[in-house]
């Protein structure tokens, strides 16, 4: 193929995960759920349009949501307008008794499922995304300046909830360093939805007054805003690492109905990123009774639970643990912790004996009444504890033999006997949960087998398979399923994993270019252990469309093992030699790695490991793309800075600047930053580079203007001038004048970020 043909392809690939089912088919259900009931309905798509699905598990049946052909007909005639069965321009619908209301052709419509009779309906307009409501429908909580405010979706009418908020002290409010300030602006929102949770009977409201006013303040210079006009300062607050000021969060809870304020008697939360009612790390007990959450020195080497009275603000002690290191209530930052407060006791994660396992406290004495799960495995995620039967379901990594990152649905007594897996295949399951928990949706695949979903009991029978993703039109642009890979770590003996992606019209006879797309962890894995989503292949498979052989690799430091395997120093970069001792042991079986033409290729965190990877590693690593990268810890998050290499440790953080080595580097390198990244500020790229300059080191610079973190709406633009560094610099050819189209902002991105 040309390669106008291979950008053709790549283009097709890059726009996957952007646009999913337009490739794959079926590879993800998302259910909605039907008015509390037991069953639900999904729309999939069918590669030109959607087709909808409604599911009833108790009955074990699957059937359309309705007679696609006979509503199009209807619709075609009611509107005017030709209407394709298998495209059906419906956005969603509301399967409301024996009617489906949607929106098609700008217009709200009404279908009567006994007649197919379509008309017009009257439109009711959705709540605000910038809106809360209550889990009765019958208020909505959302911010407005720095105070928060209640509005009964009945009437209309409003009140205030609070009334003291004020600049950098507001109601609500996630710290700026996570607020998306630049995108939101990009989607025309001022903000957030606010940081709060209802109590389950509708009462009250959980909060925190987030404190910021001694925060250090960053600025961001817009060149060109939208309006037009002169360059636009803004600013943000976001602490460094070792500043003395971070955001705190001074919990409260609301009363909705009389307005009383309670104010949590204890000592503001420290949340140097995100807010523990948004993370998860503060919730209600399920009869309103009481509110709990997670506290953390900045050292983190201690963990507590916490349990506030929403009616006298006092707060008590639950459980706490210390460690010599830091103390996780997840391995992967960004998920739920994994604690379970139950009616007399509390299921609590730790990693005291080296890995991941559930133990059983008392909730009222703190006492310790046992360790519930044992072995060299981990726990991932509590599903569902059944009280009544004194039974925990979980899912478990680690006990798939041939990859230990595959996750198994399991179940055990909370006194540790009768453990059991309800899925016991080598597969990966991924579940999703009703609110109900009766129970369970798993999309079981592995990184070459594509997902089929079905929903589970808590036996682990299937009770009906939902959808086997179809990847035709995937294989049919020349993508070939990439292979999963078992080497040792550069200690020779640790196992680590990777997949690799062959180039599309591989000949093993020929020689190819190697990139190694970088994600260091500590805080997430680089590679998923089952069906690609479509995170990687942002990267991975565009580049396999390109001519490149492409891996990736979960060194020492990354989640998902032990607790040794995820201890770190980000000046690693996720155990850079690790990936070095990968990519030579692959190539002593398979000939056509081209070790002497190896390039990096990393965002973000990735960003700064390919610049690393390329300074401490000039003779293997020749060429790099860093994108967005953190380059000097010293000026970047304290959360992630001090999480990892600890509070009070300037040393460490000197360790993993990339600006302070900048005179090593030897090879061929594009840094590429966004104007507004409010995440990873540009000064990283432009310190990195100033030194550059400096030491005399020739390199290309791309300042995006006006792009955030993720180039959310110049993505096609910004991957293209990678690709065409890579493809100049690796495969010694000129690339094509051929252009990709750019890919707009998409309206479900806003859905996935309130999310």
């Amino acid at each position: 193929m040309s390669m106008t043909e291979n950008y053709q392809t790549a283009e097709l690939l890059l726009r996957r995960p952007a646009r999913p089912g337009e490739l794959v088919i079926g590879d993800r259900v998302r259910p909605r759920w039907i008015n509390g009931k037991d069953h639900f309905w999904y729309a999939v798509s069918t590669g030109g349009g959607k087709r909808f699905v409604l599911v009833d598990p108790e009955a074990g049946t699957r059937e359309p949501a309705f007679d696609h052909a006979r509503l199009a007909a209807a619709l075609a005639t009611a509107a005017g307008h030709p209407v394709d069965p298998d495209a059906l321009p419906i956005t969603a619908i509301d399967p409301a008794g024996s009617t489906v209301e949607f929106d098609a052709f700008g217009e709200y419509w009404r279908c009567h499922l006994d007649t197919y009779a379509v008309e017009r309906a009257e439109f009711t307009m959705p709540g605000s995304p910038l809106d809360v409501p209550s889990p009765d429908h019958k208020v909505a909580v959302s911010q407005r300046g720095h105070d928060l405010w209640a509005r009964s979706l009945t009437d209309g009418h409003e009140w205030a909830l609070t009334s003291d908020g004020a600049p950098a002290y507001r109601y609500g409010s996630s710290p700026e360093c996570l607020g998306n300030g630049t995108l939101l602006r990009k989607f025309g929102l001022p903000h957030l939805p606010p940081a709060v949770a209802w109590s389950p009977d509708s009462t009250k409201v959980l909060t925190h007054r987030t404190d910021e006013r001694e925060v250090r303040e960053t600025h961001l210079i817009e060149a060109r805003p939208t309006d037009g006009g002169p360059p636009q300062l803004h600013t943000q607050r976001y602490a460094y690492a070792g500043d003395e000021h971070l955001p705190r969060g001074e919990l409260v809870v609301l009363d909705v109905a009389t307005g009383t304020v309670v104010r949590a008697q204890a000592e503001p939360l420290n949340m140097p990123m995100m807010s523990p009612v948004m993370g998860g790390s503060a919730w209600w007990a399920p009869d309103s009774s009481a509110v709990y959450y997670l506290s953390q020195p900045r050292d983190r080497r201690t963990l507590t639970l916490h349990r506030l009275d929403p009616i006298t603000g006092a707060v008590t002690t639950v459980v706490s643990e210390t460690g010599a290191t830091r103390v996780e209530p997840n391995q992967w930052a960004y998920d739920l912790p994994i604690v379970r407060v139950l009616a007399g006791e509390v299921l609590w994660y730790s990693q005291r004996d080296g890995w991941g396992h559930l133990y059983r406290y008392d909730l009222h004495t703190g006492e310790l009444l046992g360790q519930v799960t044992t072995g060299a495995w981990a726990v991932r995620q509590i599903l569902h504890v059944d009280e009544a039967e004194r039974v925990v379901y979980f899912v478990a990594a680690g006990l798939v033999a041939e990859d230990p990152y595959r996750r198994t649905v399991c179940r055990i007594g909370l006194d540790g006997t009768d453990f059991r897996r309800l899925t016991d295949d080598a597969l990966d399951h991924v579940v999703t949960l009703p609110e109900h928990c009766r129970y369970f949706l798993d999309a079981a695949s592995t990184v070459d087998t594509a997902p089929v979903t079905t929903v589970r009991d808590w036996s682990g029978r299937v009770l009906v398979e939902l959808e086997r993703a179809d990847i035709g039109k995937l294989t049919a642009t020349g993508w070939t399923p990439p292979e999963r890979f078992r080497v040792k770590a550069a200690d020779g003996v640790t196992d680590i994993y990777g997949i690799l992606y062959r180039p599309h019209g591989f000949d093993p006879s020929r020689s190819y270019p190697v990139i190694d797309t970088i994600y260091p962890g500590p805080q997430v894995n680089r590679v998923a252990p089952g069906f690609d989503p479509g995170g990687m292949g942002l990267d991975a498979e565009p580049l396999a469309a390109l001519g490149f052989v492409v891996i990736a690799v979960d060194g020492r430091g990354t989640p998902g093992r032990d607790k040794a395997f995820h201890e770190a120093r980000l000046a690693d970069a996720g155990t850079l030699t690790d990936h070095v001792a990968a990519l030579r042991q692959l190539a002593e079986s398979r000939p056509w790695l081209d070790l002497e033409r190896v390039g990096a290729f990393g965002h973000s965190g990735g960003g700064f490991a390919t610049v690393r990877a390329m300074l401490d590693f000039p003779s293997l690593y020749k060429v790099g793309v860093a994108m967005s990268g953190y380059h000097d810890a010293r000026f970047f998050s304290l959360d992630f800075v001090e999480t990892y290499d600890g509070a009070g440790n300037p040393d460490a953080w000197l360790s993993a600047s990339n600006v302070e080595i900048a005179d090593r580097l030897e090879g061929k390198l594009l840094l590429v930053h966004g104007e507004m990244d409010d995440r990873v500020h540009p000064d990283h790229t432009l310190r990195l580079a100033d030194r550059l300059v400096a030491a005399n080191k020739p390199f290309d610079l791309l300042i995006v203007p006006g792009a955030e973190h993720a180039f959310i709406d110049c993505l096609a633009y910004v991957r293209t001038r990678a690709w065409d560094f890579l493809t100049r610099e690796l495969l010694a050819t000129d690339p094509p004048a051929y252009r990709p189209a750019p890919i707009l902002l998409d309206p479900d991105l806003l859905s996935e970020l309130f999310a």
